[in-house]
């Protein structure tokens, strides 16, 4: 099982890799990466021309433990990412799935950002 679980592993970093070498995010339209695990997902938006995190949205912080790791919950997350990118005033950004299908959990996360009002 270990050696299967290290062959995923690989293959979505080879993808991770295959797709930021076309993704960059730029002060004006940052990326927003998403990561997911069995037990928690989360997300950043990050100025790649900086190198900084501008704001990020995970479900082990203290206020949003009660977000389970479903698909409803990936869209709750995103929404909170979703509105804490209006309160900043950044309103596009690039969606980078980091190697992950885009389906689900991701998906869900992408719909509920742009439920907030933030644009891909």
């Amino acid at each position: 099982m270990l050696r299967k679980m290290l062959e995923k592993d690989r293959k979505r970093f080879k993808r991770k890799v295959h797709i930021r070498k076309r993704i960059t995010g730029t002060a004006e339209r940052p990326r927003m990466t998403v990561f997911k695990s069995n037990k928690s997902l989360s997300m950043q938006i990050i100025d790649d021309t900086k190198g900084h995190t501008l704001a990020s949205a995970s479900t082990l912080e203290k206020d949003l433990r009660g977000i389970k790791n479903t698909v409803a919950g990936a869209g709750q997350l995103g929404e909170v990412m979703g509105k804490r990118l209006v309160e900043k005033n950044i309103k596009e950004v690039v969606f980078d799935r980091n190697g992950y299908l885009y389906h689900g959990l991701v998906k869900a996360m992408a719909d509920g950002a742009r439920k907030a009002g933030v644009q891909f």
